[in-house]
């Protein structure tokens, strides 16, 4: 960590007989004397090369003018009359001073990540179908809810980036996290406006004979309208996160040693890593609870029409998200110390074309808009960051597909229900995502990566990845179906074959828009108890599955002697079950694993003053091209395996059952496709990547304020603590 206040007596003594009737650079009670100083010529010639605070910058002015353009650099990095402490505006009391350092900003910022990702890519991706069934959505509609977080952060992603990077960022970080608490809140308003949500329950609708007929009723006319309400909750959410992933990346990036860098930013996307599994976690379990908390009901969390308590997750989301802001606005636009690490910084920035642009070394450059062209020009002309953003799109695309439509792979392939499966998947995503994100950022500082090194890192991961991908050569065999996937006398149906009705359901008049499963005593679903033949109704009961007796359809059974079936679908029995969980989570552990690496390479290939913007510009390539056209092809290549969709008075609405073959067939071809261009990408940004000028490597060894370092063990001391 930065050392904000150091001893050396000598040194400032010095420093007072050199520099006669000067203050010492003393700021807001904190002492930025540079560390590590002697009371030598030559570690005086050597400490007034290095930025020091505002108010003692004047004084080294003649020395950085006989120095020449290498100090000349530097100044521009020290900007005058600057406050360092932290608080808001005049109150800023001492005992808050504590929290004024990288790892205390790092806490907040990891907090507030941690509920973005769990509220957008958790809660969301959890209740999407609840919300669906609540509020009589189409698979469409829903999808283009998902999307509006990704259409509000590509129309907002250049004007935060380009004015935040060289405005105020810790302020612009806590008004978007304001923002995105506002988000949930709306997000969790249809609620409480829509009116209860009630359910008809009757013991003898659905079984055999079905004599009541379901009254075809345009129900969406009156709820489907709340999809705009869901889409300015989710449009409001990508605006208040876009700040996180680019302003929050490099203002730690400012605030910290070059070399230790990647582990905080790691540190950071971990947090955001496991919000999603936290919020599949909690989702699911809120999905056991009732959307109506505290009323009874007959309904079972394997019902259909179950809705669950999808709501509870945003209204704390949002609550949280108030009180995480107001310690982030309270921080400084530069953190104590901060100004040795700018300077340090630029010794591994990548030159574009041989020597920076004169307009981009100016310290006004970026702060109006006619420089947004020669900003965007500045990228578009370094080949490295191109290749890179177009490897970022194609880890994006899986990455939101997998977090979208893996629950729904899980439900699907071991015959789970949405909250298993919700449950399941953060289980998954706890260790592999967060851990992968992590190691990935500690091995980038272990090995001492530099340029190539660090994205030929990305290029191992992509290539692992993309041979665990081959996991969807397998699958788990469908559960038995009667009518869908075997036939009534329990043989096979072509594929695309539909047939519900058969000689022993004939004279029940069952109607296929009441979908309510039933697994028989042979190990068989039935769409219904009326397609199983089932004639009687069971017994009013709560908390224990529902038993129906004596169903045609039904083998009988050694023990009963008749054919019973219970309330909900079969359990699958797929014996492939640990070896598919285990290459999932190889697949998701080094997907993960790259992307630190990858954005450690971005940050190192552009002009220092361009960081910010050009983080702006690679979400909003990543976000067009990955993570908003992703779920909707992946999302229309899995709908191509249905077998059995919701029939609504003549109308289809979503899939109840999946070809599990077909279903892993779609996800390989896809899943290797991408996994194949972020290959081909990295290893041509491997390919024209140009070491920085003036070293072979970027390392930080000609900088004047590693001069000296092993003459004296105190600054070699103080170094290694940083």
């Amino acid at each position: 960590m930065p050392q904000h206040v150091m001893g050396d007596k000598d040194f400032l003594s010095m420093q007072q007989l050199l520099f006669a009737g000067a203050n010492p650079a003393m700021e807001n009670g904190f002492d930025h004397t540079p560390p590590g100083s002697r009371a030598s010529p030559g570690s005086l010639r050597s400490t007034a090369l290095r930025p020091l605070d505002s108010r003692s910058w004047p004084l080294c002015e003649p020395q950085a003018e006989e120095r020449g353009s290498l100090a000349v650099h530097k100044a521009q990095y020290v900007s005058a009359g600057q406050s360092t402490a932290c608080g808001w505006r005049a109150f800023a009391p001492r005992c808050l001073q504590a929290f004024n350092t990288p790892k205390g900003f790092l806490f907040f910022l990891c907090a507030a990540s941690f509920l973005q990702g769990m509220t957008v890519n958790g809660f969301i991706n959890t209740v999407i179908t609840s919300i669906e069934r609540r509020f009589d959505l189409h698979s469409y509609q829903s999808g283009l809810i998902a999307s509006s977080y990704d259409i509000a952060a590509c129309l907002c992603l250049a004007f935060v980036s380009y004015f935040g990077g060289s405005g105020h960022k810790p302020r612009w970080l806590g008004r978007g996290v304001l923002v995105l608490g506002t988000g949930s809140l709306v997000f969790a308003l249809p609620h409480f406006t829509a009116g209860r949500y009630e359910v008809e329950v009757d013991q003898g609708f659905g079984t055999c004979p079905a004599n009541r007929s379901v009254a075809c009723v345009d129900s969406a006319s009156g709820l489907s309208g709340y999809r705009l309400v869901f889409m300015l909750g989710q449009f409001l959410h990508g605006m208040g996160a876009t700040p996180l992933y680019t302003l929050g990346v490099t203002y730690l990036d400012e605030n910290v040693k070059s070399s230790y860098s990647p582990v905080y930013i790691a540190v950071f996307y971990t947090a955001a890593i496991l919000g999603p599994a936290a919020g599949y976690l909690v989702g699911g379990a809120m999905l056991n609870i009732y959307t109506e908390v505290g009323q009874r009901t007959e309904l079972t969390t394997e019902n259909p029409r179950w809705v669950g308590a999808w709501w509870i997750g945003f209204l704390g989301a949002g609550a949280t998200s108030f009180l995480i802001a107001i310690p982030i606005l309270g921080y400084p636009r530069q953190l104590p110390g901060s100004q040795r690490y700018m300077a340090m910084r630029a010794a591994e920035t990548q030159q574009l074309s041989g020597q920076r642009p004169r307009a981009a070394s100016n310290p006004a450059f970026g702060r109006t808009v006619r420089d947004l062209p020669l900003a965007i020009w500045l990228l578009l002309k370094n080949p490295t960051f191109i290749l890179l953003c177009l490897a970022g799109a194609t880890e994006a695309t899986l990455i939101a597909a997998m977090s979208t439509f893996g629950p729904k792979f899980l439900e699907a392939q071991f015959s789970l229900s949405a909250s298993e499966a919700a449950t399941l998947f953060g289980y998954l995503v706890v260790p592999a995502g967060g851990g992968g994100t992590l190691l990935g950022g500690f091995m980038v500082n272990r090995f001492k990566l530099r340029g190539p090194g660090i994205i030929r890192l990305c290029l191992l991961c992509t290539l692992t990845s993309l041979l665990a991908f081959l996991v969807f050569l397998t699958h788990c065999p469908n559960v038995p179906m009667a009518g869908v996937t075997a036939g009534y006398s329990g043989s096979l149906l072509p594929e695309g074959h539909l047939n519900l009705t058969a000689p022993c359901n004939a004279g029940c008049r069952c109607r296929p828009e009441h979908y309510s499963p039933v697994c028989g005593s042979d190990g068989t679903t039935y769409h219904s108890p009326c397609h199983a033949g089932c004639p009687e109704a069971p017994g009013p009961g709560l908390g224990s599955p529902k038993v129906y007796r004596n169903c045609s359809c039904v083998p009988p059974s050694v023990s009963s002697g008749s054919g019973n079936a219970t309330a909900g679908k079969c359990a699958s029995t797929c014996q492939r079950k640990p070896l598919l969980l285990v290459l999932v989570f190889v697949v998701i552990i080094f997907t993960f694993l790259s992307s630190i690496p990858a954005l450690t390479a971005t940050l190192r290939c552009v002009c220092d003053r361009q960081r910010s913007f050009a983080l702006g510009i690679q979400w909003i390539i990543v976000r067009t091209l990955g993570s908003i056209p992703g779920p909707i092809a992946f999302g229309w290549v899995i709908d191509k395996a249905c077998l059995l969709r919701q029939n609504q008075c003549e109308q289809q609405g979503s899939c109840f059952v999946y070809q599990n073959a077909a279903m892993s067939r779609y996800m390989l071809i896809a899943g290797l496709t991408y996994k194949v261009l972020g290959f081909l990408f990295f290893a041509t940004a491997s390919f024209l990547y140009k070491a920085p000028s003036g070293s072979s490597d970027g390392l930080e060894a000609p900088l004047p304020s590693h001069s000296s370092a092993s003459e004296n063990p105190t600054e070699v001391q103080l170094q290694s603590d940083i």
